[in-house]
């Protein structure tokens, strides 16, 4: 994880994307609430693939025996599967933390919280890899 980004309950996940990106990226994947990001005026020009799931009603209307609504469904699992990996940070903070219930403290310090426990997340998530390079540790 390597930003994060704390909004009001009103502000729609599709703004934020340019403060989440940090340039070097070659392909985003995001979940259906990401629709049409591709078309915003801040990301013309930008190299990138967008893998942006496809909203229910777009394959619902097809008849499930049809190439195409099997071809469809295949594309999504694919891409639910690379957002799976990504929602591995979410795991760590909801079940390692304990951190399942936002509390209502005011923006800055709920966004303090959550910056605080991906950071905590990135350690969780590298622990094997910090101990077993750091050799003997002396208390």
């Amino acid at each position: 994880m390597h930003s994060v980004v704390g909004t009001a309950a009103n502000v729609a996940d599709v703004t934020q994307v340019d403060k989440l990106l940090h340039g070097d990226e070659n392909m985003v994947g995001a979940d259906a609430g990401y629709t049409g990001v591709e078309k915003r005026p801040e990301h013309e020009g930008r190299g990138v693939i967008w893998q942006i799931a496809a909203r229910r009603s777009t394959y619902k209307k097809l008849d499930k025996r049809s190439a195409l609504y099997k071809a469809k469904r295949k594309i999504e699992k694919a891409k639910a599967q690379v957002r799976a990996k990504v929602e591995h940070p979410f795991r760590v903070i909801k079940r390692q933390f304990g951190y399942v219930k936002v509390r209502f403290r005011g923006l800055a310090k709920n966004t303090a919280q959550l910056m605080t426990l991906f950071a905590l997340s990135n350690l969780w998530m590298a622990r094997r890899h910090l101990l077993a390079n750091a050799g003997e540790v002396r208390l």
